[in-house]
């Protein structure tokens, strides 16, 4: 029996693509293909914060820099050493006062984030909505997350796209 060939994945470019890769271009100084894996573990790296602290937010009740009268609040980060696709790099995870806070981007004691990553980045390259976003999480975690926290983490993480 023959084997199977194995699907090709034929990219697919459109105008919002290459404004994406002339603004990494540029930002970046790519020259070699260890030059975007470095981009792109920056990027992952900087998405990841962003959605742990949108999943703070959402854990305290309130934005970071809002008055609360709640009893627990921020406190600080602490830094995580993690391994995804495009190599070791360090993470800060939020903490709170209380340490009550569970986070379920990467979850405590977890070190190998490769299988969460390509997902990340593929939901910004595929323009998902918020819907899409949220089931792609649950597929990723193995929880539901609610569309306004899909929604927060968008709003915190679109900004930063945008600079590019």
């Amino acid at each position: 029996m023959a084997r199977q060939k194995k699907p090709v994945h034929r990219v697919q470019m459109t105008e919002g693509k290459r404004n994406i890769i002339h603004q990494l271009l540029e930002e970046y100084d790519i020259q070699s293909a260890e030059d975007i894996q470095d981009a792109l573990k920056d990027l992952l790296g900087g998405t990841i914060k962003e959605m742990m602290e949108a999943e703070m937010d959402d854990h305290l009740g309130y934005e970071k820099s809002e008055r609360s009268d709640h009893d627990d609040y921020r406190n600080g980060y602490k830094r995580k050493q993690v391994n995804s696709r495009y190599g070791s790099m360090e993470i800060e995870v939020p903490q709170d006062r209380k340490s009550t806070f569970e986070p379920q981007v990467v979850k405590k004691r977890q070190k190998d984030i490769s299988d969460i990553d390509q997902k990340i980045i593929s939901m910004y390259a595929k323009g998902m909505t918020t819907r899409q976003i949220s089931e792609t999480i649950e597929d990723i975690y193995g929880f539901e997350t609610s569309e306004s926290f899909i929604s927060d983490v968008t709003d915190k993480i679109l900004p930063q796209i945008e600079d590019w």
